[in-house]
């Protein structure tokens, strides 16, 4: 659906098939990252994301009933990004306002409609569905892209591997309502020798979302499971008081990667290609990214602004992130459910007295916030990356700073908003890249200089040039306009505004 709207909104019709009788009423992703925040601000989404869901003000890790220690999460993010926290919004809420606002470009998912079978003949799709009431329709494109999730019908039809593994486990997920001091709006969880145990706050007060391993073997094979079934002895540790249980379910966690996230003109994206643990709420983020870093190369060569090789960006760029990803959360997943004596004095009395250690220094709290938040995300050293300037190369996130000091108003990520590439400068233009622009129609925009732009790591009076996905293609120090016309010239795009 993200793919879907940023296209729509430049005008490029599309047609989302989903074999599902409606929307999700539940979800296991939770988190909305400030990277996904951050570019959401040019869909017109951020506001309402923010407004509806839950600012999650600290982290805490618990051990034999007691706080173990706490990370404050209300400023670790500040002078990072506008979004300097983390933010709840559940799955099927942020659907529901996704088909909201594709309504308005004219866009219906079309329910209870599967795709069947697809061809690809060089030139486009042709894709046989299946309609609610039973007919087969042909339906033409020029792309096909593979939400699809992990049982992906797109993927499985390309004949395209999907490596990786299953833990051993059974997790539930539980919606309830109740009182106790984890049900407080902070992220509580629990490292006991007990069952794992992750309280996630919702919007609304008495209400979390419980994520649990099932420790008890005798259960693991059983079928239609209930929260009677699973082990309470962690939840009364975390003195919870559960009032009423508004969902269940239970699930395995997976760990894999697509071999390939392009073949010919089917792409694909989010758990079609790639599938890890739940450790740190990146699952749903990184589907979101795939989204956005795909929906700007399809318009441009939609719009001849690029040829077909554009796309082949979409794999390397993302597929990187996503190998970087599994193998973080994999460790992270392990340290967190690991069995054995050993496992469990590390977990529980070691882990909470270094990580409180650490996490009192801002630098550490800042790094886990970068990491966590995707913002350190970049692709560095691939093909529409090039240049250096300042600490910024082509490839980075372009850093954020508040023009006016805080965090809430006019920044120099303001002008991302329009989906266009586009040129920043930090401190003075030259004439010649003035003109540059002009005869180009390229956006150009020239900030003052002020000492906060160094800090950032960019570089006085250098030129960078910022992709519609708002990373930064190309820095270069000098501010010569001609490295541009050998930017565009050497990878056959020609810039040009989407909106």
């Amino acid at each position: 659906m993200v793919l879907a709207l940023w296209l729509s909104r430049i005008g490029v019709g599309v047609r989302i098939i989903d074999r599902t009788t409606g929307p999700g009423t539940n979800s296991r992703a939770l988190a909305v990252q400030a990277r996904t925040l951050e570019l959401y601000r040019q869909l017109d989404l951020a506001d309402a994301v923010v407004a509806q869901g839950h600012k999650v003000p600290a982290v805490n890790l618990w051990t034999k009933g007691e706080r173990a220690a706490r990370v404050d999460f209300s400023t670790v993010g500040t002078g990072l990004t506008r979004y300097a926290f983390l933010e709840i919004f559940p799955q099927d809420e942020h659907e529901r306002l996704l088909i909201e606002r594709l309504r308005a470009f004219g866009v219906v998912v079309e329910r209870q409609t599967e795709l069947l079978t697809f061809s690809d003949d060089g030139a486009g799709i042709t894709a046989r569905l299946r309609k609610p009431d039973g007919r087969e329709e042909t339906c033409k494109a020029s792309y096909l892209a593979g939400c699809d999730g992990a049982s992906s019908t797109v993927r499985k039809a390309l004949g395209i591997g999907f490596a990786g593994g299953t833990y051993h486990d059974i997790f539930y997920v539980a919606d309830i309502e109740g009182s106790g001091p984890t049900i407080n709006g902070e992220l509580h969880v629990d490292l006991d020798e007990a069952d794992f145990l992750a309280v996630f706050p919702l919007a609304g007060t008495g209400r979390a979302r419980l994520v649990g391993a099932i420790s008890d073997v005798r259960l693991h094979e059983g079928e239609g499971l209930t929260f009677a079934d699973i082990g309470t002895r962690v939840i009364e540790q975390l003195k919870i008081d559960v009032a009423q249980v508004n969902w269940f379910s239970t699930y395995h966690v997976h760990h894999r990667i697509a071999e390939h996230f392009r073949k010919g003109r089917a792409f694909l994206l989010g758990d079609a290609g790639h599938i890890h643990s739940p450790v740190g709420g990146q699952g749903m983020n990184t589907g979101i990214l795939d989204a956005i870093n795909l929906a700007w190369k399809l318009a441009a060569v939609l719009s001849d602004r690029a040829g077909d090789s554009l796309l082949d960006s979409y794999e390397p760029e993302r597929m990187g992130f996503a190998r970087r990803l599994v193998a973080t959360t994999d460790r992270a997943f392990s340290f967190v459910t690991a069995d054995g004596r050993l496992a469990s004095v590390i977990r529980t009395r070691i882990a909470p007295t270094v990580l409180s250690g650490v996490f009192a220094f801002k630098p550490a709290r800042e790094f886990l916030f970068r990491t966590v938040s995707q913002i350190t995300l970049n692709y560095r050293d691939m093909a529409l990356s090039a240049g250096r300037a300042g600490d910024v190369a082509g490839g980075d996130r372009l850093p954020w700073v508040s023009i006016d000091g805080t965090d809430n108003h006019t920044d120099n990520h303001e002008p991302l908003q329009r989906t266009a590439w586009q040129v920043h400068v930090y401190g003075t233009a030259s004439h010649a890249l003035s003109a540059w622009c002009r005869a180009h129609d390229i956006p150009l925009h020239a900030f003052a200089w002020q000492p906060a732009y160094g800090q950032a790591g960019l570089a006085r009076d250098a030129l960078y040039l910022i992709r519609p996905d708002t990373y930064v293609a190309l820095a270069e120090a000098s501010g010569d306009p001609d490295s541009i016309d050998r930017y565009f010239a050497e990878r056959q795009i020609r810039p040009g505004e989407d909106r």
